[in-house]
């Protein structure tokens, strides 16, 4: 039986990954001035990143729940399995009716087999995990072992992130104004990371070579055996910072690979132009 992989925008991998590896795309959606758009499908990450520069505040929502069940409907038709790794439920609705929309199709189609994951993750901490599922599928492996490892590997994702303007924060209700305001003036940079699929704060940093170097050693304090692993870094439209901080973990850790991408419409109308993420396991990976 075909194992059908399903993931979201939120993944942050490019629409040229979902069609050479024959991911199914569940797009979030983006609304800039009353239009609205689906991620990767009819608007692509820079051209958000542009707008939110030309002073616009788009609006982001969860995927359209007709979109779901028409391609769970056609999984169930098709007699086919299926695996989705959905973006964290914390941050999103569309795990939440993701479940709700298979179990309809399932009163409908009783042998619908489909195991949805909520990955706690965000971004390229979710689409490391996409890649390693699509990597595992190729090799042959059976669902069973899929979904654990790709649950194993969820819950030992680390994120670290900074953001370019705090004020994009603040209109997410992240950061006070003051905050933002303050931040702007002493050249202060938030650091978070994702705690329980949360985005929580952990520092504030002031300059931009104090942030890289605090991230590089906390990368090596949760970090484990680096040097096996493939580390994804995210970017808000900024690929020479993003290719300035590979080169620094490349230098340090040596890891497998380094992916890199720009950060997805969805996430990026919250965290703005210049945002920087990193992304890697806190645990050995295995090897599959």
């Amino acid at each position: 039986m075909k194992i059908n992989l399903f993931a979201d925008s939120a993944c942050d991998l490019p629409s040229t990954y979902f069609e050479e590896n024959d991911v199914t795309l569940i797009p979030l959606r983006v609304q800039i001035d009353e239009n609205d758009y689906e991620d990767l499908v009819n608007i692509q990450p820079k051209a958000v990143f542009g707008e939110i520069r030309a002073g616009k505040i788009p609006k982001t929502s969860q995927a359209s729940p007709q979109i779901i069940e028409e391609l769970f409907t056609n999984l169930a038709k098709s007699g086919d399995s299926g695996i989705y790794v959905a973006f964290s439920s914390e941050l999103s609705g569309t795990y939440s009716t993701s479940v709700m929309v298979r179990d309809q199709v399932k009163e409908q189609y009783p042998t619908l087999d489909l195991t949805i994951i909520d990955s706690k993750c965000a971004s390229l901490g979710l689409g490391l995990v996409v890649r390693q599922v699509v990597e595992m599928l190729k090799n042959g492996a059976s669902k069973e072992i899929i979904v654990s490892e790709a649950i194993t590997r969820c819950q030992h994702m680390e994120h670290l992130f900074t953001v370019e303007d705090l004020e994009y924060l603040a209109k997410g209700g992240r950061v006070s104004r003051a905050s933002a305001f303050l931040g702007g003036l002493l050249n202060i940079k938030p650091l978070l990371h994702v705690e329980d699929g949360k985005l929580i704060p952990i520092e504030k940093i002031r300059g931009r070579k104090k942030l890289l170097k605090r991230i590089l050693e906390l990368m090596e304090e949760r970090g484990e055996v680096l040097s096996e692993q493939i580390i994804g870094i995210s970017h808000g439209d900024d690929e020479e910072s993003a290719l300035e901080m590979k080169q620094l973990i490349q230098e340090r850790f040596h890891p497998k690979e380094i992916y890199v991408n720009m950060i997805g419409s969805v996430i990026g109308a919250h965290a703005g132009p210049g945002t920087l993420a990193i992304f890697f396991l806190n645990q050995p990976p295995k090897t599959t």
